[in-house]
């Protein structure tokens, strides 16, 4: 039998743990179960977290393409489907960090290319993880590339919230654009293109002081789910592509391309 100090002492340690417990089942703080597996990451998966969610733009008379965003999440895409909804052109996940290649690219990528789109890949980046220049081959080697073929965008780079950790990888404001320029220096001496930019507002001015200095080579595809595209990072006076919302049907992410369809030939034409 416990003395009255002891069951005392037990009364105090359970009520110590009631916390952990909590924080492990998911109920508080940020338990290690909240953290996604590596490679699960996709594009605008932190937006509405941090910049919220909005209505869907209205109808306006400046002419616009509509494009979806894939990765693995979406599995076999129907993109016939797509097609018929109007959607015209598509980026698909490539890879992440160098580490993690999609499992459905081929479907995804070569899908989207068989019903008539004009389609590219992108990358997530993990700034804490390896070099920029490491991750760009590293895209680059595993369906990243770019030809001119008049159906291939140019490369995305994936830049956003860190859904493994801190918000900016660990790095100061100078040290993200270091690793930035890393990755579209490379990617450019390999392609001979400038790669597409994927951010949202918040982050970009947190995370690299809201730098200014690829806006006038890297076309700007930003985040926000919202009625309209809102304030964009220093440096681009327009975006290039807009990703609106993540529940569109068929495939959640949509977006808009600032343009004709002629337009988004161009960027694939380069």
């Amino acid at each position: 039998m416990l003395s009255a100090a002891g069951t005392l002492l037990a009364a105090l340690s359970l009520l110590l743990a009631l916390p952990f417990a909590a924080q492990a089942a998911g109920t508080g703080g940020t338990a290690t179960a909240d953290i996604p597996a590596r490679g699960s990451a996709s594009m605008g998966m932190g937006v509405i977290e941090h910049d919220g969610q909005g209505g869907l733009p209205p109808d306006t008379r400046a002419v616009q393409t509509e494009g979806v965003d894939v990765s693995s999440h979406q599995g076999n895409v129907a993109w016939s489907t797509l097609w018929s909804s109007g959607v015209k052109w598509a980026y698909v996940k490539a890879t992440e960090g160098t580490y993690y290649k999609n499992t459905y690219f081929t479907q995804q990528y070569n899908g989207s290319y068989n019903v008539g789109m004009i389609r590219g890949s992108y990358h997530f980046a993990t700034p804490d993880t390896t070099s920029g220049a490491t991750q760009a081959n590293y895209f680059l080697d595993n369906g990243g590339g770019w030809s001119r073929d008049g159906k291939t965008l140019p490369g995305a780079l994936d830049i956003e919230w860190n859904p493994y950790g801190t918000d900016c990888y660990g790095k100061t404001q100078s040290g993200m654009v270091s690793w930035i320029k890393s990755f579209l220096d490379q990617y450019k001496a390999r392609t001979g293109r400038d790669a597409v930019i994927y951010t949202s507002t918040s982050w970009w001015k947190l995370c690299t002081g809201n730098y200014s200095g690829f806006a006038s080579a890297n076309p700007l595809w930003i985040a926000r789910y919202n009625t309209t595209v809102g304030e964009l990072p220093a440096g681009w006076s327009y975006q290039t592509m807009w990703q609106y919302t993540s529940t569109g049907p068929t495939v959640g992410d949509h977006n808009k391309f600032n343009g004709a369809l002629d337009r988004v030939q161009a960027l694939a034409n380069g």
